[in-house]
């Protein structure tokens, strides 16, 4: 953790070196500091060159010292401020990335030279922090305050080309970045650098730039429900206009303390943290799949090209991995390609924008369309991803038996049935795993890796290595029906449609839960994905319509409470989204504004007057516990049943699939901070009046945990046990 430097004709180049990404550790930043200091006074350096190790210059501050109470004589604003008050030219020589405190360094630089494959940006908010070693006061000097705070706001990785026309680099290139830098150092020798100082400049307004600053909270607070981050950013680059460079730096420093006082930063930098961590856990075979090297992937196939196939063909693609794209006919077979060709022709412009390729189709794996399952006869891995029924997919992995090569793996891309029954009619169960995408699957980051009961470490191996090589969030969980994630959306749904039974409507629900942070409520999602799809699935368990038992009470299934709220509205023909009409209605059929439907309040009064309901109306607090509890119920019975390895893992599924709200940490993290016997207490009083909703009856681990006091997540292990002796 070292900075070195040697010199290049008269010019110092100073090496950042803390692998892998060069973060701003305290030793880190010491020896920059020495390193620069003594260039600066060397009488044989004229200019000076920072540059990072191993083609990285830097990814930001070590968030491990996050929080930390010791004193900090070496803080990167002392860096930055050595670096722009020095006398000589300082150039910035930019590979890989220039990210947080990674690019506030570089802006305290007089000159940035960059190559064009690199990516930089001020993500501090995804943490739920500003930039805070004066990037909010230089940037918008340097390139105004819309782009700086369209920036910083959204954390947003900016392409290198994108980033010249910005302003912030001076130059971009396609060969060695640090020869450039050099050259550009000789290059400026003896030309003033009063204006290339962004501390000393005065920050270029625009017109009406109170207004456009309003309209920025406004939409901030629409877009990133109950974050405080995206705000306290807003208000920091709001300060460049009213506060000299300085007093704007130490406000910064205001805003930081103001933000950890929320709780926000500690629960994001946890929810952070868990995406390192999720699956290493111990198998039952007493193995680490992380210890076991993942078999390599040359080529994959796809089965089926409906929404998730397509999604997933890309995904493929983009890691340029070679493809093979397979329907059961040729009609299917034309409507997919033509999907796919577009989803991967935003990818080539993508690409071209970060400076990646130049001739379309270059940087992408091939896709070769076929219905003939003969074809896949070499291929690595085969992902199945045909709609959800269980004889259609035993069907295809028994021709896959015979068809793929013996070490091929197969995979289900189910989002609930049975990996061990799919497995069971193949000659390979031990090559067998789930791998649940999520929707769409060139875009969202979760993978579900599914493990069976025969599955193999190398197996999981390789498709936790696969997930990670499409840049997903790959988390390991168990067999069981519906996996983690759908399993406890279960109950939340549950309560959903009970809290509608009850007095309330679609809009107030979805408001009371779009407050607590999701960016989309209940109501609205399940028009999204179709109120025919959950119909469907509980018309095949014989929940409802025709299927139901003979003689079941409306309102009562297996003496449990049922809710055939849903079930109504489908017999109606209100799908949702696609019909134009569902909870909420729409422009038309396939619109996207909900607006809510006088229909839908006069059916549920009708509902309520036919079976006597009376009229419990719940506000935002009501409905926001018993739905978050009832998830978080499910999640300790996940845990209990050792379908996920640990309370992260939960966290990183919900976090990356669900839309839960990252400020708030994931579902059992919100547990642990809002206090186990709080959420123990009001579960046991919703039982007790309920005892037909066996959903909301405590979990014994959340007894067990609430018992010792409510430990803090990190201690929750040592209460599990083996926990993954089902993993």
């Amino acid at each position: 953790m070292a900075a070195t430097r040697r010199l290049t004709h008269s010019v110092a180049v100073i090496t950042l070196n803390n692998p892998p990404v060069n973060a701003l550790s305290y030793s880190l930043r010491r020896s920059i500091i020495k390193e620069f200091v003594d260039a600066s006074k060397d009488s044989s350096v004229e200019a000076i060159v920072l540059c990072g190790a191993n083609g990285k210059f830097c990814a930001g501050a070590d968030i491990k010292e996050f929080g930390s109470t010791s004193v900090d004589s070496v803080s990167l604003n002392h860096i930055n401020d050595t670096i722009e008050s020095c006398k000589k030219p300082v150039v910035a020589a930019i590979e890989g990335v220039a990210l947080g405190g990674g690019l506030e360094l570089a802006l305290s630089c007089h000159y940035r030279v960059a190559n064009v494959q690199s990516l930089v940006g001020l993500p501090e908010v995804l943490i739920g922090m500003i930039p805070a070693a004066g990037g909010t006061q230089r940037l918008p000097r340097l390139i105004g305050i819309p782009a700086a705070l369209d920036m910083i706001v959204r954390g947003r990785h900016v392409p290198a080309t994108e980033a010249l026309q910005l302003g912030i680099l001076d130059e971009v290139v396609k060969t060695n970045t640090i020869d450039a830098a050099v050259q550009m150092a000789m290059k400026v020798l003896g030309q003033p650098l009063e204006n290339r100082r962004l501390g000393t400049l005065p920050v270029q307004a625009i017109p009406n730039v109170d207004t456009f600053l309003d309209t920025a909270v406004k939409r901030a607070k629409g877009q990133f429900r109950g974050a405080q981050a995206p705000l306290a950013c807003i208000e920091a680059v709001k300060a460049t206009l009213h506060l000299p460079f300085l007093k704007g730096v130490e406000n910064e420093r205001v805003l930081t303390a103001s933000l950890w006082s929320t709780g926000q930063p500690q629960a994001q930098q946890y929810a952070f943290f868990s995406e390192r961590e999720v699956g290493k856990w111990t198998t039952p075979s007493g193995g680490k799949w992380d210890k076991v090297p993942p078999k390599p992937i040359q080529t994959a196939a796809v089965i089926g090209l409906g929404t998730m196939g397509r999604g997933i063909v890309t995904s493929l693609s983009k890691a340029n991995i070679p493809v093979i794209a397979i329907e059961q006919d040729a009609k299917q077979l034309d409507q997919g390609r033509q999907a796919v060709n577009a989803l991967l022709d935003r990818e080539v412009e993508k690409l071209k924008l970060q400076g990646k390729t130049s001739v379309p189709g270059n940087g992408l794996g091939s896709v070769k369309f076929t219905v003939d399952l003969g074809d896949l006869h070499s291929v690595d891995l085969i992902i199945e991803a045909v709609y959800e029924n269980m004889q259609l997919k035993k069907e295809i992995f028994r021709k896959l038996s015979s068809i793929a090569k013996p070490d091929a793996f197969l995979c289900t891309n189910t989002s609930g049935l049975n990996v061990d029954e799919i497995a069971s009619v193949t000659n390979r169960p031990q090559q067998v795993i789930g791998t649940h995408f999520f929707s769409p699957a060139n875009i969202m980051r979760l993978l579900e890796v599914v493990r069976g009961q025969k599955t193999s470490l190398t197996t999981i191996a390789t498709a936790m290595s696969l997930g990670k090589t499409l840049g997903k969030v790959a988390v390991l969980v168990g067999n069981c029906p519906l996996f983690v994630g759908n399993r406890m959306l279960g109950p939340y749904l549950e309560q959903v449609n009970y809290l509608l039974e009850e007095g309330s409507y679609p809009e107030e629900i979805d408001q009371a839960l779009e407050e607590f942070g999701f960016a989309m409520g209940p109501c609205r999602m399940m028009d999204l994905a179709g109120l025919d799809v959950g119909w469907r699935s509980r018309m095949e368990q014989g929940l409802t319509g025709t299927n139901a038992p003979p003689g079941a009470p409306v309102r009562q299934r297996n003496g449990k409470r049922y809710s055939p709220l849903a079930d109504l509205l489908c017999e109606s023909g209100r799908f949702g989204q696609k019909t134009g009409k569902g909870w909420y209605q729409y422009e038309k059929a396939g619109g996207r504004i909900a607006k809510p439907d006088p229909w839908v309040r006069d059916f549920l009064d009708k509902y309520r007057r036919t079976h006597q309901i009376a009229r419990h109306q719940a506000n935002s607090q009501e409905i926001q516990d018993r739905c978050m509890f009832a998830l978080i119920n499910e999640g300790f019975r996940v845990l209990e049943d050792s379908i996920a390895s640990g309370p992260e893992d939960i966290d990183v599924i919900y976090n990356n699939g669900y839309g839960f709200p990252k400020h708030r940490g994931g579902p059992m993290y919100y547990a642990a901070n809002v206090g186990l016997p709080k959420v123990l207490s009001t579960l046991e009083n919703y039982s007790k009046a309920n005892p037909d909703v066996p959903s909301m009856k405590p979990a014994f681990l959340l007894r067990k945990l609430a018992a010792v006091g409510g430990p803090p997540i990190k201690e929750w292990r040592t209460q599990l046990g083996n926990t993954s002796s089902k993993l």
